[in-house]
Order: structure tokens, then sequence, then C-alpha cells
């Protein structure tokens, strides 16, 4: 997942505290009911319930607030019922884009979803157009400069032992990748070894990526900013390659 640093400096960038914050809960929470609502409220049997309850824990989320997402979810309290949706469509650049929503309407959101991409020099592809250029994975991201005692050869040993499929070292980390079904135990091993993780989710990875040059770095940049500020999106998955000079040059502008 080569953009990953990339990815993190648009983050602190666009780091409105108060306001992310805000959405994040509003996402974790649709996440939490959804995953109730289809696999009940026990995490040890729900394992997408456990990877949002897990979610919650890293933005720091109230134990009420999720009590009442679950109980929202198994129908103990009355809610909003959740749709998860996912709208595939390009970029500027001819970059792949696959849009996950939790909406509790679905009209209302893929209009405003096509209105953004429009807007942005993008458009709605029709269903699969996308997809089959991304696979789904666990994906966790350990920084050297948080664990300068761990090597690739220990970690190697330590993931593998867990049920990941690969690690790849980079310049400032390391990148741990397994199937979703193993991401929890790969995951609670590594904090288990009090291994501190920058980043740590199920998401789709691209197969094969884009190159991004000139003005279509800051038009994409854009645009997918604005998905992601949407209320309903819960994720803005993308194959763009973007160059580290060209990325700091569109963030600077």
């Amino acid at each position: 997942m080569s953009g990953h640093n990339k990815w993190a400096k648009v983050k602190h960038v666009k780091a409105k505290m108060d306001a992310i914050k805000g959405r994040q809960f509003t996402k974790v929470i649709k996440e939490i009911t959804i995953a109730a609502r289809e696999g009940g409220g026990d995490p040890d049997s729900n394992p997408r319930l456990r990877t949002a309850l897990q979610a919650a824990k890293d933005v720091n989320m109230p134990k009420d607030n999720i009590e009442r997402a679950i109980k929202k979810g198994t129908g103990e309290l009355e809610g909003v019922s959740y749709e998860d949706v996912c709208y595939e469509g390009y970029a500027p650049g001819g970059v792949a884009l696959m849009v996950r929503c939790l909406t509790d309407n679905t009209n209302r959101t893929v209009a405003e979803i096509n209105k953004i991409l429009s807007k942005g020099g993008g458009n709605m592809g029709v269903p699969g157009c996308v997809s089959f250029m991304f696979e789904t994975k666990g994906f966790m991201f350990v920084p050297k400069e948080e664990n300068p005692a761990v090597t690739e050869e220990t970690l190697m040993d330590l993931v593998l032992e867990a049920g990941a499929e690969d690690l790849k070292t980079l310049e400032d980390g390391f990148e741990v990748l397994c199937e979703p079904s193993a991401f929890s135990d790969v995951r609670q091993t590594l904090e288990d070894k009090n291994i501190k993780l920058e980043e740590a989710k199920v998401t789709n990875l691209p197969k094969t990526t884009v190159k991004v040059t000139g003005g279509d770095v800051s038009k994409l940049l854009k645009l997918i900013d604005n998905l992601e500020d949407h209320d309903d999106v819960q994720d803005v998955y993308s194959n763009y390659d973007i160059s580290d000079e060209e990325m700091e040059a569109a963030l600077a502008e």
C-alpha cells in the first residue's frame, strides 16, 4: 500500500480535529449498528462487529455510544436502518474509485455522490466496473520511529505465525497484510507484544495503480477529500500512484 505515507500527509494537512472526530464517531457508530444488525451483538461470534468495536476504541469513543449503537443494531433500541452500498466510478487521470457508504436513503446518497464526482471531474460507473481491480485485505502499518526495537526478522516471524500473508519493509515502517478473517488475530498478536500501530483496518487495496501527474493531482485529491467529507461515506478506495514531489506541490497550493 504505497500510498500510506502520502495519505498520512493529506490527513495531517486537513486536520480540523473537532470536525474530523465528529465524522469519525458518526462513521463508526453506523458501522457498529449495521454489524450488530447483520451478525448479532456478540463480538466473539461476529467478526465484523469485533472490527468495528476496535475502530471505536481507536477513536476513543465513549462506552455509552458503543452500547447504544449495538442495541440499535440488534433492535433493543429504536434507530435508523442503514444500508451498506458501494458506488464505483472514475476520477481525473483515469483513477478507479470505490466509494463505500452506509445510508438510510440510497436515492439521496447516489444522487449526492454522483454530483460530487461530476463536479470533481470524475464520473459514476456501473456496478462491477472497477471492483475487480481491488482486493479486500487486512492492513496494518508499524512505524519504525515508535518501535525502534522491532526488526524485520522478528516482525516477520510474529505476523506469519499469527496468520498474516505478507510483510513489506519501507523506509519508515512495515506494512502487514492478511486476509480479513485473520485481521483481529494478527492485530491482537502485535498489540500483545506492545508493538505500536499507526494504522490498522480492513480495506480494499488496488491490484494495479495508475500514475497521476500535473493538474490531475490536485483535482484528484480534492475530489477524494470531498467524498470523504460526505456524511454517508465510510471509505474511499482508489488506485492512484502519485510521486512525493507531485503530492507536496499539490498540497502546497
